[in-house]
């Protein structure tokens, strides 16, 4: 099944994504890794805004009493709701930067890493809480991107993209056990990038070089899938007041002639219905 989709936002993001839902402002935040660049989106008026970062971004989430945790090329930062920043954690590595992150059901934050190069296992997977205190759960990442749970918080899906496969894991009390393969995207199909779980547990997740997001059940399988534009299919999100908005960030970096829309940002009213999403406990 094919779902179509709208333009909510043209723009030419060099890397958009990381789509979230801010319940608490009924915004829409997204950004722009490559840009340094913090977008919100407001459906019900249309009205935009935009922050600069200070480095390369690649993460925003809201926090429980208000500001938001960035995940940063160098390390994990909060801004306060008066624009005061200050860093949670603070690790510099040459030649590596923050990519996707999560918030789990316990308010923690499942932040990755990559390396500029792409260089297999020169990522991470980490969780972080609200005092600043860090566990590298994945040590031997290349791409670490979508990462999102269950309706029942049971299980956790993760995708480091150039494996090609989308992983379910086990999950209780902040910890994973027993990974193994949801689904494979196939060869010349793209590649898995951002994903969301909506509240029938099943798992969304946009294809970079695939042109589309997709849809699999818990079972791993494939029911539905949204085509779109452009190659660089990045992130997914459900947001609305009644989570039942996809909205889907692209990007155009690298592409010699990328098409109009490229780095636009994209929605498909009425495409299901999504999971609250809980904010950082921080």
């Amino acid at each position: 099944m094919t779902t179509p989709y709208e333009v909510a936002v043209r723009a030419e993001a060099e890397l958009g994504e990381g789509p979230t839902w801010d319940a608490a402002t009924g915004r829409l935040l997204w950004i722009d890794i490559l840009g340094c660049r913090l977008h919100t989106y407001d459906p019900a008026t249309g009205r935009r805004t935009l922050r600069r970062t200070e480095q390369h971004i690649g993460a925003v989430k809201p926090r429980t009493g208000g500001g938001l945790v960035l995940n940063l090329r160098d390390g994990v930062g909060l801004l306060d709701p008066d624009g005061t920043f200050r860093w949670l954690h603070h690790e510099p590595v040459p030649g590596r930067r923050a990519n996707d992150a999560a918030v789990a059901p316990d308010g923690a934050l499942w932040a990755g890493t990559m390396r500029y190069d792409e260089a297999p296992g020169g990522g991470t997977l980490s969780r972080l809480t609200g005092d600043g205190t860090t566990e590298v759960v994945l040590d031997d990442v290349a791409v670490s991107n979508g990462t999102g749970w269950s309706p029942d918080g049971r299980l956790m899906y993760y995708a480091d993209s150039p494996t090609r496969r989308v992983d379910v894991f086990d999950y209780a009390d902040g910890r994973i056990s027993g990974r193994r393969t949801l689904a494979e995207i196939e060869e010349g199909a793209g590649f898995p990038d951002g994903l969301t779980v909506d509240a029938e547990g099943c798992v969304w997740v946009a294809l970079w070089q695939g042109s589309a997001v997709r849809r699999y059940t818990p079972d791993g399988e494939l029911d539905r899938v949204v085509e779109l534009p452009v190659p660089l299919v990045t992130a997914c999100a459900f947001g609305g007041g009644g989570l039942t908005d996809l909205y889907v960030t692209t990007a155009r970096v690298g592409l010699t002639d990328p098409p109009a829309l490229a780095g636009s940002l994209f929605v498909v009213p009425g495409a299901g219905k999504g999971l609250p999403q809980p904010a950082f406990a921080g």
